[in-house]
């Protein structure tokens, strides 16, 4: 079991119940998956985007992404239904746990000039996203082989009711937000 579960279960999950009074720990707040995104306006004019991008987010999710597509043609973009336009990865369970840990203790301190994550970033619904500007934040990512730099967006998602409640449950399992 990773660090940042066994903390959960023994530190977090106490903690909320006594917070925010719930009666039962089942009521408590948990993380349910996380969805890892890279759009790749740049794959329809340049086909190997898709494959670094596929191959950077294996490296930093240990999971193959499925390569999403364009739902309806936009002219102006020159797109068409169906072009593969950018790739995303869901993470459940251990290995959801373990990319939390290392994107909250490794790679959101490596980025430059960080001061935390934005608390602003909720949806209403106790869901968060997060944008990273680079992929090399990641200590999987090798600088060398890198063709160039690419934005990922993370969301996590939660059973919180309220953005409140989410925000605690983040802040308790280590995410840096700012001020």
């Amino acid at each position: 079991m990773s660090e940042l579960k066994r903390r959960y279960r023994e530190d977090v999950v106490p903690a909320l119940q006594k917070e925010f009074s719930y009666a039962n720990p089942m009521q408590v707040p948990r993380v349910e998956k996380v969805v890892v995104n890279i759009g790749l306006g740049e794959a329809l004019q340049n086909a190997k985007a898709m494959d670094a991008a596929v191959g950077d987010l294996t490296a930093i999710t240990g999971q193959k992404p499925i390569v999403t597509r364009a739902k309806r043609s936009i002219a102006q973009f020159r797109l068409r239904t169906g072009n593969a336009i950018g790739a995303k990865v869901t993470l459940r369970g251990d290995r959801m746990w373990d990319f939390l840990e290392r994107l909250t203790q490794l790679a959101l301190p490596r980025i430059r000039d960080f001061h935390g994550v934005p608390s602003r970033s909720f949806d209403g619904r106790g869901n968060y996203s997060l944008g990273l500007r680079e992929q090399l934040a990641f200590p999987e990512i090798d600088y060398d082989k890198v063709d160039r730099l690419r934005g990922l967006e993370v969301s996590i998602v939660t059973t919180a009711k309220s953005d409140e409640e989410s925000k605690k449950l983040l802040e308790l399992l280590g995410m840096p937000f700012a001020g």
